[in-house]
């Protein structure tokens, strides 16, 4: 699923050489302890890091902007990026953490840990904001949940040439999926 939701990303960029950081960038990388950290600012020395401009397509590396000189839709920019990487990632942690500590199958604490390190570093702490991030959590697992991948595949069956599915049918089992299985984050 990670990488699934890894592959949404629009730019994935080249690892971090020191460079300093830019007005127009963020950075996205995992600590020795497996901690997923965002910040606009660059990680430290030596850390591999994908770096993701934001307003631009390009991986070019260029000189540093001097602080005057980044405009306020850049800010908006990398503040809309950082927010957004953030949820997807305080999303992903905590739907997992359910999902783990539901018992249905074994798991450490350092993959706890891990998850929980990583949903304290990216969650909100706005609490209205955070609700609504366990809400997408939430939403997220019943996605990933068996009850969504059989309901995925009976509408494949319905769909299937030569299925007499009537159109009501076919109907009421895409509207259970789009309304109950679609993820809130990719």
């Amino acid at each position: 699923m990670r990488t699934v939701a890894r592959a949404a990303l629009l730019l994935l960029a080249l690892a971090s050489n020191g460079a300093p950081a830019r007005a127009d960038s963020v950075y996205r990388w995992v600590d020795a302890e497996g901690v997923i950290h965002i910040s606009s600012e660059q990680p430290p020395r030596g850390v591999q890091a994908e770096r993701i401009n934001v307003g631009t397509a390009t991986r070019k590396r260029a000189p540093a902007p001097s602080s005057s000189s980044t405009s306020p839709a850049q800010l908006a920019g990398r503040t809309e990026v950082l927010d957004s990487l953030r949820t997807r990632e305080c999303v992903i942690s905590l739907e997992a953490l359910d999902r783990l500590t539901s018992g249905a199958q074994p798991t450490s604490s350092t993959e706890i840990r891990r998850l929980q390190q990583t949903a304290e570093l990216n969650c909100s702490k706005n609490p209205a904001r955070r609700r609504e991030q366990e809400d997408m959590a939430a939403r997220l697992r019943v996605a990933n949940s068996p009850a969504c991948t059989e309901a995925r595949n009976q509408l494949a069956a319905l769909l299937a040439p030569g299925s007499r599915a009537a159109r009501e049918q076919v109907k009421a089992q895409q509207d259970f999926v789009d309304g109950h299985c679609t993820a809130p984050v990719r």
